[in-house]
């Protein structure tokens, strides 16, 4: 399919409940410039009541962005290096995203290559910080509406077939019951996964 046939994800794909959005986001697509990959793995940050959530504390200057609309970038610097990718969801006035954590490449391989050191293979795209340096994302990109045509765009693309879900990951802080939620999810039978272990069948 020639890119420019994808048409973009509306602001109601989003203005539902993170799981939900999370389970419906695999096998979608994100475009910047000459880049889309599509989504092979997220993580669930739900609202309210999500311990792991970053929003637990209330509205943040940091994360303002996920407190909607829906359908906006909130990208957050994890370490000082790694500029981490999150797209709003619920209404608006509840904190709550889906993080990126994987994605394969549809078009510009060579591009995401030369971004990401000459990489080949899986380890290009498995773990969110890779994907937000294939986009070239950093922080000032939060609030960006990925419904809108430009810039970073969300698009729609055919349902994934089996879907495998576990724990998130990174999350030691949370409260165990938080911790040991499936709302990590991931598409079966792909390389293109960052941590694979955990994850069974839904």
């Amino acid at each position: 399919m020639a890119a420019e046939t994808y048409s973009l994800l509306p602001r109601s794909f989003f203005a539902r409940d993170a799981l939900e959005v999370a389970r419906d986001l695999l096998g979608k697509l994100l475009r910047r410039d000459g880049v889309i990959v599509r989504i092979t793995e997220v993580e669930a940050y739900r609202h309210p009541n999500d311990s792991a959530n970053h929003c637990r504390f209330g509205l943040t200057e940091r994360n303002a962005a996920m407190w909607g609309p829906p359908g906006r970038a909130y990208v957050y610097l994890c370490y000082g290096v790694h500029n981490m990718l999150n797209l709003s969801t619920n209404e608006e006035g509840e904190g709550a995203a889906v993080l990126i954590r994987s994605a394969e490449p549809v078009l510009g391989l060579a591009e995401i290559q030369r971004r990401r050191g000459g990489l080949s293979g899986p380890g290009l795209l498995t773990g969110p910080g890779k994907v937000g340096q294939a986009l070239q994302l950093d922080t000032s990109w939060s609030h960006h509406p990925v419904t809108e045509p430009g810039g970073l765009e969300a698009l729609d693309a055919p349902p994934v077939g089996e879907i495998l879900a576990g724990p998130r990951v990174g999350i030691d802080f949370a409260a165990p019951a938080d911790r040991d939620a499936p709302w990590r999810l991931a598409v079966a039978g792909t390389k293109w996964v960052s941590a694979p272990k955990g994850l069974r069948p839904v």
